[in-house]
């Protein structure tokens, strides 16, 4: 496993950043890429662990053989309760895993380069900010932001949302606004800036691509659920990896 980035950073920004790239890779491995995971995660394999790497992606891998490890381990084995459980307890129970290791690794790093009792605090503080990847991989990270959920219906109502015809697919065309367009005004952009990814969990950016998924009504970036401008306009129902997967192997 990579040791990754934060072996030669020193500040609380560097081991956060550290983090929020080991976290996005643990929540596609979950989410957007759960086919995968789940076919990487044989029950008659070796013991397995679920890495999540600083350049936001994620590998399945036996654990690290030197004793004591470079960094702390993640939850041993996590293959052997695939067949065992439902789908989406056994992807809860790993994603509750993957937030206790994260942690671990945060605080390892702080431990390492000295970080004293107002860094510890500043580098929760940073990390607390951010939905659990259990809250993103069990759709809990909506209710957490329910105290703005009646700014973000006023922005989907009020908003320029494109469709496409005989379609009921939402989504925002910000990465390169034309010459000319009105965009969001500045009322509606301050109401949506609390609206989170329900993949990644990161607030929305009007400068980025978003799509909203017709059943649940989460708002997604298109690059952690792998849609695009160009796909979206021949989308005539989008749903979300979440809703797709309710139809799983339970």
């Amino acid at each position: 496993m990579d040791g990754g980035s934060a072996a030669y950073s020193r500040s609380v920004e560097d081991v956060f950043q550290d983090f929020k790239g080991r976290r996005a890779g643990m929540v596609k491995a979950l989410t957007a890429d759960v086919e995968d995971f789940y076919r990487q995660c044989d029950p008659d394999k070796e013991n397995l662990c679920l890495y999540g790497l600083p350049n936001e992606q994620w590998e399945v891998n036996l654990p690290a053989e030197e004793v004591p490890p470079e960094l702390p381990e993640p939850a041993l084995g996590i293959n052997f309760a695939r067949d065992g459980m439902q789908e989406k307890d056994w992807l809860s129970l790993v994603a509750v895993h993957s937030d206790a290791w994260l942690l671990a690794v945060a605080f390892y790093f702080g431990a390492r380069f000295g970080f004293d009792k107002n860094d510890r605090k500043r580098l929760f503080g940073m990390i607390n900010d951010l939905p659990t990847v259990y809250e993103v991989v069990s759709g809990k990270n909506k209710a957490r932001t329910s105290g703005s959920n009646h700014s973000s219906n006023n922005f989907k109502s009020n908003s320029k949302v494109q469709r496409t015809s005989e379609s009921q697919v939402k989504y925002l065309k910000r990465m390169h606004p034309k010459e000319g367009d009105e965009g969001l005004d500045e009322d509606d952009e301050e109401e949506h800036e609390e609206t989170l990814c329900g993949a990644c969990g990161e607030n929305y950016a009007s400068d980025e691509f978003w799509i909203c998924c017709d059943i649940c009504e989460r708002w997604f970036h298109g690059k952690c659920v792998k849609i695009t401008p160009a796909k979206a306009e021949h989308i005539k129902q989008y749903k979300c990896p979440w809703c797709s997967n309710k139809r799983g192997r339970f």
